[in-house]
């Protein structure tokens, strides 16, 4: 029987709660990098490093990349997470009640991601007090992962061991997801011709009503099982009694599939331009101002830019073996799905590092009302030891 860590319950707490009180909203992870570093070193075996992507991120620091030695011949095996938290994110003050971590109400409370910095930084600690035998682990923790992936992206891979792992970064503990969409982001521009409204509203072209047709045309939600399309923003105009001229319409499409994705993608900018065009055929050109040189408005200028690649992990890939095999020692199950979110695990795996990301208990993140409970980040402290105990034994 292979030997297995007891967590200690009480410091994964004091852990958690440490980690959300220091401030590293996105391009600010200095702190708590420096934090998470200096305690890992004090625990023997670890080392810690930083990557060079600061310069590119924007970031305080780089990407912080932990090495613990192994004790036996395994392949080396990663854990991701990440350092940043969203806004409110400033002076956060966590309440624990002995069975969930809350918040006072008025940020959030950050266990998305640094649960699972605690949950890693308990099972390492417990490997090491305990003497179970594993293989080599790096742990990988990027910056800006909540504003487009950014650490990830420019994340330095030779400077750790493993070539496969895990990203711990979404909601139920007993979830295991292989699949996750590709994703585009939308920036869609259109120009008409500003005018007074009260005084000459015939030579205005007015953007936003030409925007406005095309919005109420196009399809968005769920396109199909595999693809999504959302228009989150809208902003333009000057003032109410200015015809506007600029407006711009921001949004997204996800897909599994890409060819899907360029076809909703191409369908929502065909969308505006036809409608620009449309517009422009219901005008007499003898009732409107010439503008030499530059196009007849309306018009649209569109910009796509790829926000992050598909991932698909086999179901036989051993990476799935080991977490079903470690979470059936435990007498739990995981449940393999596909999820509609981007993360980390999206652009490791694009850059060869087979990647499955693993649910942490953390809910209703991203608002005020967040929560962990104490119990779904001991059960997935247990899960992560015990994977990484039976990846060593497999293999």
């Amino acid at each position: 029987m292979v030997k297995k860590p007891c967590i200690n319950r009480q410091r994964l707490a004091e852990t958690f709660m440490s980690l959300v009180r220091i401030d590293s909203p996105s391009k600010e992870e200095g702190a708590v990098a420096q934090w998470i570093s200096r305690n890992f070193q004090a625990i023997k075996g670890c080392s810690a490093s930083f990557d060079n992507s600061a310069e590119s991120t924007g970031s305080q620091c780089g990407n912080l990349i932990i090495h613990v030695d192994g004790d036996i011949e395994a392949p080396p095996l990663f854990f991701n997470a990440h350092m940043d938290t969203v806004e409110p994110g400033r002076g956060i003050v966590p309440l624990f009640d002995g069975t969930v971590f809350r918040t006072d109400g008025t940020t959030v409370l950050g266990s998305d991601d640094k649960a699972a910095i605690a949950i890693l930084f308990e099972v390492i600690r417990c490997l090491r007090e305990q003497q179970v035998s594993h293989g080599p682990i790096d742990i990988v923790l990027t910056v800006c992962e909540e504003i487009g992936l950014l650490g990830a992206k420019s994340l330095d891979t030779s400077m750790f061991r493993a070539r496969a792992g895990y990203a711990l970064d979404t909601t139920d503990p007993d979830m295991l997801i292989n699949r996750a969409p590709e994703a585009v982001r939308l920036s869609i521009e259109v120009t008409g011709r500003a005018a007074h409204a009260g005084i000459n509203p015939e030579e205005g072209i007015n953007a936003i009503q030409v925007a406005a047709k095309a919005l109420a045309s196009i399809r968005l939600g769920r396109i199909d099982h595999e693809t999504t399309a959302n228009i989150g923003t809208i902003h333009g105009g000057k003032a109410t009694n200015i015809v506007p001229d600029k407006v711009c319409v921001e949004g997204e499409v996800r897909s599994h599939n890409s060819a899907m994705l360029r076809k909703v993608q191409d369908s929502i900018t065909g969308t505006f331009i036809t409608a620009a065009e449309e517009y422009r055929a219901g005008i007499s050109s003898d009732s409107q101002p010439e503008h030499q040189g530059t196009p007849e408005p309306p018009f649209v200028q569109t910009e796509v830019l790829h926000d992050y690649p598909a991932m698909s992990v086999p179901a036989d890939h051993h990476l799935i073996v080991a977490a079903m095999k470690a979470a059936e020692e435990a007498g739990r199950k995981l449940r393999v799905e596909t999820t509609g979110g981007g993360s980390d695990a999206n652009i490791l795996n694009s850059k060869g590092l087979d990647t499955l990301i693993l649910g942490i208990g953390m809910q209703n993140v991203h608002t005020t009302s967040e929560f962990i409970l104490m119990e779904d980040m001991v059960r997935t402290a247990e899960l992560v030891s015990g994977i990484i105990t039976t990846w060593c034994s497999d293999r």
